[in-house]
């Protein structure tokens, strides 16, 4: 035996114009942006802000930018041990660390499913030479993709790869 399901109420408003106050003022919001277009948002600026009194832009201005002038950096290609430590640290967030994780042992988001080597294992730490981890980076191996870095970054990276073994 089915039985039905009695319907909902049906809810009576005491006043189901309550809306009409409203009415007259969308009715001339829409009737101003019909006719003018969306210009009509733009009434209050008829000209560019004027650059007097603005100052040029120099990068010494920039909030967070610490850098020297130009004339004091060296010559072009001389090392920065502090700039390439932070290239190595950005580089092994962006590139590697989706596979071999914050410390190497292959913990990743993507980890298992590319199967990413455990660089801290102490047996393939002994195994392997800096040359090979460099030629890996560089060429890539299995499901690691090649990587065009610069040779100093590589050296960077090789470096950070060894400091995992053990941990």
């Amino acid at each position: 035996m089915v039985s039905e399901v009695a319907p909902p109420p049906r809810i009576a408003y005491k006043d189901p114009h309550r809306m009409r106050p409203f009415l007259p003022l969308s009715l001339v919001v829409l009737g101003v942006l019909g006719v003018l277009g969306p210009s009509a948002l733009a009434l209050g600026c008829d000209r560019a802000p004027s650059a007097d009194g603005l100052k040029e832009w120099k990068p010494e201005d920039h909030d967070g930018d610490k850098r020297q002038p130009a004339a004091n950096q060296g010559p072009k290609g001389a090392s920065n041990t502090g700039g390439i430590a932070q290239l190595v640290d950005i580089a092994w967030k962006n590139q590697c660390q989706s596979c071999h994780g914050p410390s190497g042992h292959g913990d990743g988001p993507q980890g298992m499913m590319v199967k990413a080597a455990d660089l801290g294992r102490e047996d393939w730490q002994a195994a392997v030479k800096d040359e090979e981890i460099a030629a890996i980076i560089k060429n890539g191996k299995g499901r690691m993709p090649k990587f065009e870095l610069p040779e100093e970054l590589v050296k960077g990276l090789v470096g950070r790869v060894r400091s995992f073994r053990g941990k």
